[in-house]
């Protein structure tokens, strides 16, 4: 798989002419947990978590697809989390993305494929008074494509709870081949730090303020993928070094009636000359005890590379036709709904729910050579899941 397309921050990721596919998939993938853990739930309870509280014992289940732009991309999710004496929480998990990939990349440069992609990951929690500390594993694999993680990330409360500073390292390792090409073989590293901190700013309101400085190196591009050069198809050329930043601000707060409102803004800038906002407002609220439903309306806008064209009228050192670089915008509707079906306070609570996407992509400087028009898509992306906490 691509090595610098699955690692655009500013834009989903694409991975080998599964652009959009891998990159919604991916993103939901490391907010996932996250999301069904019912954050908003505890905003909306009486007492919100401490930030270094050590992670309650839990068990989820959840299986995924994603259908656009001619992809279909499905698997299931499992994480396992155990806490041990009061100090550690352990955690495991398991992905697989199985995708048939028929995008426009690939119908209009080579043949609809089908291919697995399996990620393992392991994590340990570590709490010693005010601090949190959490070191996380991963290791995914597909036919052509192998990547390792490493992050570690510290979590310490300050000015009596009312304040939460954290900060984040991550490592990754990638090695990147070709399918049918044993001898093409390259790699490619990336590094991720992150700072941030949340607000406690009224008893029903909290703000939150990140900062990620990341770097990427090595083959930054698709081996299958090819530009455009006065029509003639020429091999994709990325720059082997890419920085980026990225600034991130959210605000959440409890209305009074069982019911909270969230607001969040990131702002993305590289060494690639891409500019890219992203911003999204949700809603959540009990239905009785048992219902928690949330929707949200999401808005992302990007410039171009400064190397990317769709149709290049000269030779550069340089030249990409990677639609994930290009100049696009896209907005996303979504809803998620709960039911809390079994409940036994201080034991135990099972959950059930599911989640439903769609996403409009439209690109403005990049075309169907079929038809010579702008391309543009709409994706939509279902989860169900089961989720147990004891």
């Amino acid at each position: 798989m691509c090595a610098a397309c699955a690692r655009a921050r500013a834009a989903p990721p694409g991975c080998r002419e599964v652009a959009v596919a891998a990159t919604s998939l991916r993103r939901l993938r490391r907010r996932h947990w996250a999301r069904v853990a019912g954050l908003l739930g505890s905003v909306l309870a009486a007492g919100a978590a401490r930030g270094v509280d050590l992670p309650g014992d839990q068990a989820e289940a959840m299986a995924h697809v994603y259908k656009g732009g001619g992809v279909t991309a499905s698997g299931p999710a499992l994480l396992v989390r155990k806490s041990l004496a009061d100090k550690v929480s352990l955690s495991a998990s398991y992905y697989v993305d199985a995708v048939s990939n028929a995008s426009i990349d690939v119908v209009t440069t080579a043949s609809p494929y089908r291919e697995r992609r399996t990620e393992y990951g392991f994590g340990a929690d570590y709490v010693v008074r005010d601090s949190k500390l959490t070191l996380g594993f991963t290791n995914s694999k597909e036919p052509d494509y192998t990547a390792e993680t490493m992050s570690f990330d510290v979590s310490q409360e300050v000015f009596g709870g009312m304040t939460t500073v954290n900060l984040g390292f991550t490592r990754g390792s990638d090695k990147v081949g070709k399918k049918d090409s044993p001898e093409f073989s390259d790699y490619a590293r990336h590094w991720q730090y992150r700072l941030g901190a949340t607000q406690i700013l009224t008893p029903r309101w909290l703000m939150s303020a990140n900062l990620e400085v990341l770097s990427d190196d090595g083959f930054l591009g698709s081996p299958y993928r090819v530009a455009r050069v006065f029509g003639a198809a020429v091999p994709e050329r990325n720059p082997r070094t890419r920085s980026a930043r990225a600034v991130k601000f959210r605000v959440v707060g409890d209305l009074g009636s069982r019911d909270a409102l969230r607001a969040e803004y990131r702002y993305f800038w590289d060494t690639w000359a891409i500019k890219a906002h992203t911003a999204e407002v949700g809603y959540s609220r009990y239905f009785g005890e048992l219902w928690l439903g949330d929707a949200f309306v999401r808005v992302h806008t990007q410039d171009r590379a400064l190397f990317y064209s769709d149709n290049a009228t000269v030779e550069t050192t340089y030249i990409s036709r990677n639609r994930q670089l290009s100049s696009f915008n896209n907005i996303g509707l979504g809803s998620k709904l709960s039911y809390t079906f079994k409940q036994v306070p201080g034991q135990y609570e099972l959950k059930a729910g599911g989640a439903l996407e769609f996403v409009r992509y439209n690109f403005r400087d990049f075309t169907d050579i079929r038809t010579g028009s702008r391309y543009s898509f709409t994706a939509s992306v279902l989860q169900v899941y089961v989720s147990a906490t004891f």
